[in-house]
């Protein structure tokens, strides 16, 4: 929501400055996102008159200009503009002047041997427009010297705020300065609306056909006004609009733009020309289109609601209106319409083609119904003052609702619920300025909620209003009793792997990237997904269709982006939300990552040192390893199994399971095939493991760690050799071995593997090493040779492995 200073003084009469009132925005609730303010980013340029532009004496299309800028003697400037001429008047900025179009810091400049103390600028090189073609030309009457923000009423500040869905009444300028009034901000300016008197019935009716259907539209107010003189509009209205960012179009569109902004009541106006018969508003019917005001032609349905007169559709309720029926620079008579619609059926078809409003923006949240008749009475007063003519009476199909709520009020409820103490006076006084009709003298009042907070429902609504207008700082410090026992868990387990899988990748020299949710239908394809479930019914863009299977893709993408610009030896990885489906337990937390080119683990790029050497898959391998290991999976329990999905390389990848029913990961080397189809460039390796699956630890006893437990004696390490058949995993033979006596084994690892001369062609040589860590006493060599014969009966029955001698 923007609106500029001035506009919310003509509603709030104050005197404090931009920057408390910023500030208090913010305190009652209504967060301001940014403040533009033209006048200070534009304070150095000033009025300047041309006094001569003469043909510079070494290019054609450059002239050089003396200009009088009203501060001393006239300067010379160099000026490319091909309109720069003897005698106009424009816009100078002198040498140490920001240019914001052009993001630079004018200086003194020698072009083509003469020098430039200064720039005549134009709109875009500004910001306030975007020709660039030539420079701002200005009246006559511009006084020269002034600042030229000042004389181009340019210094109104612009405050955007966020607004939450539950305040459709900040939604206009007049519910804002509503809001600052009983923050104590200045005085609330609210005139009451005289109702326009009409000087003929009404020629078109207006019906509401719904059938046996619920109703869309509880009320609908028309009339008509004839003689209009349509055209653009006066400069403060084109000013107030174009300050927000809306385009101005004619005076009595303008009109209903403006109402839309500052009261928060979107109106709509048709040509009554063009409309054939009397209006209804119904269900649209199958197969009726709609060519809109955006130019696009929609298709409709009976879920949606619609005006429509004897020839067909006319416009879209509460959304966007018909081009057919506009208002042009012809039009003479006009129907000014104010309705109220069902805020659900609103959103839904806005959702289901697409649109997006203004006036959707507002009814999806909800108007104020009170205000429809008085709505179309400002509309009318507008239209009389900018375009003449003469008003009809008002016509009304169907019944403004006035729903009555009262809550009954203990004044105690204020420092039960929120901590806050308060007058009962201060109390009624921050009421009352809201709006809210107070009654009572008691311990409870009674509390009238306003047509216009469709968000007040309770005695807990009112305290939010009282804390946020009174301020929370005036809410007591409170220290909470901390109590003898420990504190609980804060985090959950998934928050718990989440954190600890980003600190052992980044540790490993991966760098974090955040990636879209959403892929193209391809990329979905390609890796698992492409479910019609899992389509988007509005995607941002079309390459951002379907939800994510994976997060390899982005990250693949993220990595060849980087390889473009220069940075090739990229290592990336993401911690997030990957969708297998559109239950709730398909919405899975998966850890991903890439290494591409020279980015391993341990050092990336080329160096004197040593040579450099492509990432493979044993690389993506440890990196989820890692993950698993600091996530509080099973290390012991994990089985890596060659093999992966079809996007990875089938000789070079690798799956990390529990079983063969809970598979927790892949990792290896991008296929060919998968590169080519998403325009990568390798070699790329990629894991990703799912956090989800990690089976939980078993809840213990007591929270306090066991204690460290260091043994004393020398830990023994003994290799072994065994000769395995080819299709044997190494992970096998490393189980097996942890199998034989796990008290005293330590640690397994794999340190050659061989195939070749010596052995068997069906046949490879494993080797391990196998840590002993006595923890009572040192081993003797029997003890010793005892354990070495059962990890060697061991592995020779789980894999049928023999010594190699």
């Amino acid at each position: 929501m923007k609106f500029t200073l001035s506009w919310l003084k003509k509603h709030l009469d104050t005197d404090e400055p931009l920057d408390v009132l910023v500030d208090k925005l913010t305190m009652i609730g209504l967060e301001v996102e940014s403040v533009e303010d033209r006048g200070k980013a534009l304070a150095s340029f000033t009025i300047a008159h041309v006094i001569s532009a003469e043909q510079h004496p070494n290019a054609d299309r450059l002239r050089v200009c003396m200009v009088e800028t009203g501060t001393g003697a006239p300067v010379q400037v160099v000026c490319g503009a091909p309109n720069a001429r003897t005698g106009m008047k424009g816009v100078f900025s002198p040498p140490g002047t920001f240019i914001p179009g052009k993001a630079m810091t004018l200086s003194v400049g020698t072009i083509r041997g003469v020098e430039s103390h200064g720039m005549l600028c134009s709109g875009a090189e500004l910001q306030i427009s975007e020709d660039h073609e030539g420079i701002i030309e200005l009246p006559e009457d511009a006084p020269v010297g002034a600042r030229y923000a000042e004389w181009a009423k340019l210094d109104d500040p612009v405050i955007e705020i966020g607004l939450t869905p539950n305040r459709p009444d900040c939604a206009g300028v007049h519910g804002i300065a509503r809001d600052l009034f009983a923050a104590d901000m200045g005085t609330f300016k609210d005139p009451a609306i005289k109702p326009v008197k009409g000087g003929f019935p009404c020629p078109v009716s207006v019906k509401l056909d719904f059938g046996d259907t619920p109703s869309l539209c509880p009320a609908f107010a028309l009339r008509l006004v004839r003689g209009v003189r349509n055209g653009p509009s006066p400069d403060w209205l084109q000013r107030e609009l174009m300050a927000i960012g809306l385009r101005p179009i004619n005076r009595l569109v303008d009109i209903t733009n403006f109402i839309t902004f500052d009261r928060a009541r979107p109106l709509h106006v048709f040509d009554a020309a063009k409309v054939r018969g009397n209006l209804t508003v119904r269900r649209a019917r199958d197969g009726e289109t709609l060519l809109a005001l955006d130019g696009k032609t929609y298709a409709l349905d009976p879920t949606m609601c619609v005006i429509a007169d004897d020839e067909g559709v006319e416009s879209l309720a509460g959304i966007m209106g018909g081009e057919t029926t506009g208002c042009s620079e012809t039009t003479t008579d006009v129907l000014i319409e104010s309705a109220l619609w069902d805020d659900i059926n609103i959103a839904l078809t806005g959702r289901k083609l697409g649109v997006s409003s203004d006036a959707r923006y507002r009814f999806e949240r909800g108007v104020d119904p009170a205000f429809t008749v008085p709505g179309l009475e400002l509309a009318t007063r507008m239209v009389l003052d900018l375009c003449g003519g003469k008003p009809s009476d008002i016509v009304v199909a169907g019944e403004v609702p006035s729903p009555d709520r009262m809550i009954d009020f203990p004044l105690d409820m204020l420092s039960r619920l929120a901590g806050l103490n308060a007058r009962p006076t201060e109390v009624k006084r921050v009421l009352m300025r809201l709006g809210f009709h107070v009654t009572g003298q008691g311990k409870t009042l009674k509390v009238a909620v306003p047509s216009w907070r469709p968000d007040v429902h309770g005695k807990a609504d009112l305290v939010e209003e009282l804390v946020r207008i009174l301020g929370v700082d005036r809410v007591p410090l409170t220290p909470f009793e901390r109590g003898d026992s420990g504190r609980k868990a804060v985090l959950t387990p998934i928050q718990q792997r989440t954190r600890k899988a980003k600190r052992a990748l980044a540790a490993r020299g991966l760098t974090e990237a955040v990636t879209w949710s959403f892929v193209a239908r391809k990329e979905a394809e390609l890796f698992g997904g492409g479910a019609p479930e899992l389509v988007l019914a509005n995607p941002i863009a079309a390459e951002l269709s379907d939800m994510r299977p994976s997060l390899v893709p982005g990250l693949a993408a993220a990595a060849q982006r980087n390889a473009d610009r220069g940075f090739p030896d990229v290592a990336l990885f993401e911690v997030g939300q990957v969708f297998k489906g559109d239950r709730p337990e398909d919405q899975l937390i998966a850890a991903g990552g890439v290494r591409r080119a020279l980015a391993r683990p341990f050092g990336a790029g080329r160096h004197w040192s040593s040579n450099a050497k492509s990432v493979d898959a044993f690389d993506a391998k440890a990196d989820a390893l890692a993950v698993l290991a600091a996530a509080g999976a099973p290390v012991l329990a994990l089985q890596v199994v060659s093999g992966g999905p079809a996007w990875l390389h089938p000789g070079r990848s690798g799956t990390i399971q529990i079983g063969p029913q809970n598979v927790i990961g892949h990792f290896g080397e991008v296929h060919p095939r998968t590169l080519d189809a998403l325009d990568l460039e390798g070699p790329l390796v990629a894991f990703e493991v799912i956090l989800d699956r990690i089976p939980e630890h078993r809840a213990k006893a007591t929270r306090a760690k066991p204690p460290l437990e260091l043994s004393p004696f020398q830990p023994v390490t003994r290799d072994f050799a065994f000769i395995v058949d080819r299709a044997v995993n190494a992970n096998d033979v490393v189980h097996a071995a942890h199998r034989a006596e796990h008290k005293l084994i330590a640690g397994v690892d794999v340190f050659d593997v061989y195939e070749g001369t010596g052995i068997d062609p069906d046949k490879k040589s494993i080797a391990i090493a196998v840590t002993l860590q006595p923890r009572e006493k040192t081993l003797t060599d029997e003890e010793i040779e005892a354990v070495a014969q059962k990890i060697i009966a061991e592995v020779s029955k789980r894999t049928g492995g023999t010594l190699r001698g």
